[in-house]
């Protein structure tokens, strides 16, 4: 049982408790209707995404961790005593907690955390690209007909053959790998550029909505070093970028209670910009707290 360093902020069971009583609420707010619907053996093709293509479940999102440099005093007997990647702790005074065990964590996910550490500190030092308008949904379908559609519980506002020339008359410029390799096999070679997953650290950039949703990602394969403070932020821009990614995409939502971002149209497109932008923006603050509690792990670089 290691002592404490003079660096760990302790918190009492009445602050661990309350933190964890408004995180869980938090947190409920988003997955209630997904639990609700699941249970009712129902979709949403919108707000389901983040918990089915995301492996993190809604139970694992609604546990608190304080993240690397905290101890929670007095845990006894409790379950935090058992979470994995922590450790007993004594502050000499007290009677004591757990807190993250660093070195353990770190020897455990190190190749995680070695690929997050060139992404994230590539992408957040490379040039925001703007400009793709959310094109990649409309290549997912395009000549669907010959391919099948992804949403079939949702019309297309254009129809298939609109959607088609949409897609024909601009130019797709998407850079993350995990959205072009859902193209239909139509719409890769219109891509001006090929990602693949050999190439993602090169090609990632913090214009690009899915780059800033996978924030969320790389948040929670870091738990518990980083805090859920810090995921549910990256959780939460994630959730604000799907609803504008689908209403930029070909599909009819209003149904749905979504009025369409006209990407076809030039004043849909400066929407889709001023929105893109912003969220680069602010995913720029996430990512460079994600590289912080990085540079904080055995091995990590020194700050620049």
């Amino acid at each position: 049982m290691p002592p404490a360093s003079p660096t760990l902020v302790f918190l009492s069971p009445e602050e661990h408790q309350e933190r964890a009583i408004l995180h869980h609420r938090a947190v409920s707010r988003y997955t209630e209707g997904f639990l609700t619907r699941r249970k009712a053996g129902k979709k949403h093709p919108v707000e389901d995404f983040l918990f089915t293509y995301y492996s993190y479940k809604p139970g694992q999102l609604a546990r608190w961790h304080p993240g690397i440099g905290a101890v929670l005093q007095a845990v006894g007997d409790s379950e935090q005593a058992d979470w994995r990647f922590y450790q007993p702790v004594e502050d000499g005074t007290a009677a004591g907690g757990v807190t993250v065990d660093v070195d353990t964590f770190s020897s455990a996910r190190s190749s995680i955390i070695d690929f997050a550490r060139r992404l994230l500190s590539t992408t957040v030092e490379r040039p925001t690209q703007l400009g793709c308008f959310g094109l990649h949904e409309w290549a997912m379908v395009y000549r669907s007909r010959e391919h099948g559609q992804r949403h079939d519980q949702v019309p297309l506002r254009l129809g298939a053959q609109g959607t088609d020339e949409v897609v024909e008359s601009l130019r797709i410029t998407c850079t993350h790998f995990d959205a072009f390799r859902f193209y239909t096999p139509s719409a890769k070679p219109l891509n001006t550029v090929q990602p693949l997953r050999e190439n993602q650290i090169r090609m990632e950039q913090p214009g690009c909505l899915h780059a800033n949703m996978d924030l969320y990602k790389w948040a929670y394969k870091l738990i518990p070093a980083v805090s859920s403070d810090l995921l549910l932020a990256c959780f939460d821009l994630a959730w604000r970028i799907r609803e504008l990614d689908m209403r930029a995409s070909p599909y009819d939502l209003q149904d749905w209670g979504y009025d369409p971002v006209r990407i076809e149209e030039p004043a849909g497109r400066a929407q889709y910009t001023r929105a893109q932008q912003e969220f680069s923006r602010e995913s720029q603050v996430l990512r460079g707290q994600l590289l912080s509690v990085l540079d904080r792990l055995p091995g990590a670089p020194a700050s620049s």
